[in-house]
């Protein structure tokens, strides 16, 4: 083991170190997840089927289960060099604000204009369009973050981008919105009346804030209504997963880099993009019996798709137009309350991450809207970084974890994903500095409506 003093607060791996490919861990799971459905014929779907909505090569990514590794382009090499690698850094300031005997490291992804780890998909997916010839992509965005990175993905290669933003983050963060259409994108309230999937669910949800699940819903619609368009979805798909590995792998070869061997890695859960990327390699150690951790996935109580979902075939979003995917899921229909961390108000998660965590190879837990803006405010003052609200329920556990390790003296070795900054979430500060935020948790009548709109699948 290197000597402690020797660890620098932020490890950086050298340009020659970066990870030239991707990693699948779908090669390495003796539980393959379950097939996407077409929804019509419930059978199995097929690439030509895909490939009206997506990318042909993304496609290809997607219904691969096969294939370990996946070179990452020489283009995408060049454009992730912009800010990559991401630093891995040893939190002290946050271990000796606790008195914990536990070392903290948390991989930083907030290195760009986006704020966060999305431009690591953005530019692969945006990348892929261009070189399929299309015109432009269709998306939708949550908290603003992945609009924000596609945006900039699509100025770079010359894409045109549409966004649906869903409503109650398009309303409290405006700078978002304006960061994107400074990039050239053309950002839509959602759900909105420019779809025919938006107005069904206005008349049906008067008033509604959306949901990711009705911003998919309309992005896709505008996407096969388009000659030259193609979608392109911010988490949950398994081509997403697929490139945001490179956050995992560039983490555990930094702490490979100094014999540092992780107990406990812990990530927001949401979609499943970050969590899946930052945990696949360590799942994969795990899944081939090279090593054990601990794997923790954090959600919010307001929308506890793992901890309080049903795993199940359902419908990826809202309008019920998407292919079905067997996940947790609170059912597409549910809509979750208008909640500060926008990022993570989604009813199902990744079918990658939901096999991983009926597998029992990750625990879940869901903590509550207060309860994170504490952690984020807390790791502020003595980290210097003002986190995202999703990422900041990694926080919240992070430092719970931390903690119990003062209790019982352990020295155990944390790491955590900062995926996004919170710069333009200053409305959800606002509210938490003004004492004025709330603690919403659906209860199980709330959750069984939900449940009640599963797909009848075998």
């Amino acid at each position: 083991m290197s000597n402690e003093k020797t660890i620098p607060y932020k490890i950086y791996l050298e340009e020659s170190e970066m990870p030239k490919q991707w990693y699948n861990v779908r090669a390495d799971m003796k539980n393959k997840p379950a097939p996407l459905l077409n929804p019509d014929t419930l059978k199995p779907i097929t690439h030509e089927e895909l490939g009206n909505v997506f990318c042909d090569e993304l496609v290809k990514q997607e219904l691969d289960d096969t294939t370990a590794y996946f070179d990452i382009p020489q283009e995408i090499q060049d454009f992730y060099k912009m800010y990559r690698p991401s630093p891995l850094v040893r939190a002290y300031c946050l271990e000796k604000a606790l008195g914990t005997p536990a070392k903290i490291y948390y991989k930083f992804e907030g290195n760009n204009t986006s704020g966060s780890h999305k431009l690591n998909s953005a530019i692969a997916q945006a990348y892929y369009a261009k070189k399929q010839g299309l015109k432009g992509v269709t998306t939708e965005t949550g908290a603003g973050q992945w609009g924000t990175a596609l945006s900039m993905a699509c100025a770079y290669l010359g894409l045109d981008c549409e966004v649906y933003m869903v409503k109650c983050s398009y309303e409290q963060k405006p700078f978002r919105r304006e960061v994107m259409r400074t990039y050239g994108a053309n950002v839509t309230p959602s759900p909105s009346d420019k779809t025919a999937v938006g107005r069904k669910i206005l008349a049906e949800h008067p008033g509604t804030s959306g949901s990711l699940g009705c911003a998919i819903s309309e992005a896709v619609e505008a996407a096969t209504s388009k000659e030259g368009y193609r979608y392109v979805l911010g988490s949950v798909l398994s081509q997403v997963l697929l490139h945001q590995t490179i956050i995992g792998l560039e983490t555990k070869a930094a702490l490979d880099k100094y014999d540092i061997k992780p107990d406990i890695i812990i990530g927001c859960a949401g979609g499943g993009s970050n969590l899946g990327g930052l945990i696949s390699p360590f799942v994969g150690e795990m899944l081939r019996g090279e090593a054990n951790y601990r794997i923790i996935a954090v959600e919010p109580a307001s929308c506890p798709s793992l901890t309080r979902g049903k795993y199940a075939y359902d419908f990826c979003d809202t309008g019920m137009i998407c292919p079905l995917s067997k996940m947790y899921t609170l059912g597409s229909g549910f809509i979750p309350s208008a909640s500060h961390a926008g990022g993570l108000r989604y009813h199902g998660m990744s079918s990658i991450v939901s096999q991983i965590y009926e597998d029992k190879l990750m625990e879940a837990v869901s903590v509550e809207q207060t309860s994170v803006f504490e952690a984020a405010q807390q790791f502020a003052k003595v980290e210097g970084i003002l986190p995202a609200p999703e990422s900041s329920h990694a926080i919240r556990v992070a430092i719970d974890e931390a903690l119990k390790c003062k209790e019982t003296g352990e020295e155990k070795t944390i790491v955590f994903g900062l995926t996004g900054t919170g710069y333009f979430d200053m409305f959800a500060y606002g509210k938490f500095n003004d004492g004025e935020m709330n603690d919403y948790i659906p209860t199980d009548e709330e959750l069984a409506v939900g449940f009640a709109g599963l797909p009848n699948v075998e």
